[in-house]
């Protein structure tokens, strides 16, 4: 694993092209080289109830999450952080305009309480 998790506000599904989104946070998180590119997993979930600030209907969000095994050195954790924020707010410059948007990326480690099955991993040997 990694996984990064892209929440946004739906307010802005037709402002923001969200698979272009997932594309780049999948790109940075493999160009971190905080994981083998087989073990990274990205996606976008809408989020239809949400306020934000002072409750006005333009104001969005967007969230990410990453989530990886506990054992990384936090210079590399700050730098997946950092690589997701400027790649999601590169892809919200033509949001802000219209939308005041709250963006944030927060990194969890996870014990290694993780259970699992990767075929992807078999895949990619198997295809070399």
């Amino acid at each position: 694993m990694p996984h990064i998790i892209a929440e946004y506000s739906a307010n802005l599904e037709d402002c923001l092209d969200v698979q272009a989104l997932v594309d780049d946070l999948h790109r940075a998180a493999i160009d971190s080289k905080v994981a083998e590119p087989v073990a990274v997993r990205t996606r976008a979930e809408r989020r239809e109830y949400f306020r934000v600030a002072d409750g006005n209907p333009a104001n969005g969000f967007v969230h990410i999450t990453a989530r990886l095994r506990i054992g990384r050195p936090e210079e590399k954790l700050t730098a997946l952080g950092q690589a997701l924020l400027t790649v999601a707010d590169q892809r919200l410059a033509d949001v802000y305009p219209t939308h005041p948007i709250g963006l944030t990326v927060e990194i969890h480690e996870i014990d290694d309480m993780t259970f699992r099955r990767n075929t992807l991993r078999e895949r990619a040997q198997s295809a070399a």
